[in-house]
């Protein structure tokens, strides 16, 4: 079963960090470009980083360009999304997609 599931979500104060996690199974991880996507109630959802299937190509939305850094590990079947600086305009759920859509995981910044 093709499946991804994410987490490391929560509440975080304006400045800080989080690291979201998606983990991968049900297919071949290294053969995929894998990407986070962040969407707000009654907004569309809006990619903000994504990574070659080597891990040697990102790319990233001007939002977070500098502040995130998405990563993947192949032997793990891991993806990553590091969060730093984080701002109240970085509210919203995070998805991750590699060939199919997580559930998403929550993240707010407020204080």
């Amino acid at each position: 079963q093709v499946q991804v599931v994410e987490s490391g979500g929560g509440l975080v104060q304006p400045g800080g960090s989080l690291r979201l996690s998606c983990a991968a199974s049900g297919f071949t991880f290294s053969n995929a470009g894998a990407s986070w996507y962040r969407q707000d109630p009654g907004k569309k959802r809006e990619l903000v980083a994504s990574v070659s299937s080597t891990g040697y190509g990102t790319n990233y939305s001007a939002y977070v360009k500098g502040r995130f850094t998405n990563s993947r590990d192949n032997a793990k079947k891991m993806l990553y999304l590091q969060m730093n600086n984080l701002k109240p305009e970085d509210t919203a759920v995070y998805f991750c997609y590699i060939t199919t859509w997580g559930q998403g995981t929550q993240v707010t910044v407020s204080l």
